[in-house]
């Protein structure tokens, strides 16, 4: 998504802009950076003298600033930013789920776990809110998505990040896709914005399957559980093609990793049979949900299985989709750069990435503008218009 595609007239940033790259995004932010220099150069040749005079350090080489997170033998760390940010419009951006960096406590080696990198991000929170402006937080795996909800005696942990933030003094957080992003009822009285990549998804597919088309009688979107209905309806309803949905029924009398195993995938809708077939999910995490459900799509007889998730995790590893891809349970797997991948996945055949930086660039700019994000949170414009431009190509 070109970041320029979000015009501000005479608005002026709420304050000077600094971003913050957590250690575990620093290429991510890095880019986003980019997007947000070459934006902002091309706007202020546009801008009234007035409006640039008032404008401070609108235009900056980089909005970059350097901050760490050191930690002593014992395992204790703390925050350290290295520029001044008093008076600032701080944006912090951190990739809780990057389990690829690691630390040193007590001579052994320890790879930090999302606990840990929530704790580093709370120190840079703690080391900025003395002077900044303002402090924002682009979270875009939120912190324990997962548990945000209570079935029996549970904690319930996303709430508990969510509260903590804000008792802290953060003023916005920004996510993605969040597992159920009514976990916002924790803070209402704080700004959580939850972005979705559809746009983004729409334009990898278009621009990398030549056999594409957008039909009600051979595409229909599916949602593998009940938990991706609003996403799977969205996209239904922008694209005009039917829904399905599968429900999992599971054994309540066991837990197995935490949770209770799925018995069955059911499923609710029309016929799929020689469809192309999407299906839409926040994440994948083993997989073993996801391969499930493309493998009774093929048995259904669907022509081809897509599979769209914002967060690509792939905790047990590729062997997996390895065997289902050769075996022909789904065409190809689309994922985003808004979370650590294992390096390994670029060498897959069945893989293809979306890139999220200038669409978070747009993001940082209106915000820092304090103008309203409406047509950033909901991009159905540029939906319909992607799709009106590629039905008068085919």
């Amino acid at each position: 998504m070109d970041s320029s595609h979000y015009t501000f007239k005479d608005a002026v940033p709420l304050a000077p802009l600094k971003i913050i790259a957590m250690e575990n995004c620093y290429d991510f932010a890095a880019k986003v950076d980019r997007y947000i220099v070459e934006d902002r150069q091309q706007a202020s040749k546009n801008l009234r003298d007035d409006l640039e005079v008032r404008q401070r350090h609108y235009n900056e080489d980089t909005f970059l600033i350097k901050a760490e997170c050191p930690r002593f033998g014992s395992g204790e760390g703390k925050g350290m930013i290295r520029s001044s940010v008093r008076g600032d419009d701080v944006f912090i951006i951190t990739d809780v789920i990057n389990h690829s960096l690691s630390y040193n406590m007590y001579g052994q080696t320890h790879y930090m776990s999302p606990d840990d990198h929530f704790q580093d991000l709370k120190r840079i929170v703690a080391a900025a809110l003395p002077t900044a402006r303002r402090i924002n937080v682009i979270m875009p795996f939120l912190y324990e998505s997962r548990q945000h909800k209570r079935t029996d005696r549970e904690s319930l942990d996303c709430a508990m990040a969510l509260e903590e933030l804000a008792g802290m003094g953060v003023t916005n957080i920004i996510t993605f896709d969040a597992h159920d992003p009514r976990v916002q009822n924790a803070i209402p009285l704080h700004d959580f914005d939850n972005y979705s990549p559809v746009l983004q998804f729409m334009e990898t597919i278009i621009n990398n399957d030549k056999d594409f088309t957008i039909d009600k009688r051979s595409l229909m979107i599916i949602s593998p559980d009940e938990g991706a209905m609003g996403r799977a309806v969205y996209l239904a309803n922008n694209l005009g093609v039917d829904m399905g949905m599968f429900y999992k029924r599971r054994d309540y009398t066991k837990i197995v990793n935490g949770k209770n195993p799925i018995v069955a995938h059911e499923f609710l809708g029309s016929d799929v049979d020689g469809k192309t077939v999407i299906i839409i999910d926040d994440m994948i995490a083993s997989g073993d949900s996801m391969l499930d459900t493309s493998r009774a799509l093929k048995k259904r007889g669907a022509k081809k299985v897509i599979v769209c998730c914002t967060f690509g995790l792939f905790t047990s590893g590729f062997e997996a989709f390895d065997k289902s891809y050769a075996n022909g349970d789904f065409d190809y797997i689309i994922t985003t750069n808004l979370n650590y991948r294992d390096p390994e996945i670029y060498t897959k055949p069945w893989y293809y990435e979306t890139d999220m930086t200038s669409y978070v660039a747009a993001i940082v700019n209106t915000m820092n503008h304090d103008v309203s994000t409406a047509n950033v949170l909901s991009p159905t414009e540029r939906v319909q218009q992607l799709i009106n431009r590629f039905k008068d190509d085919m």
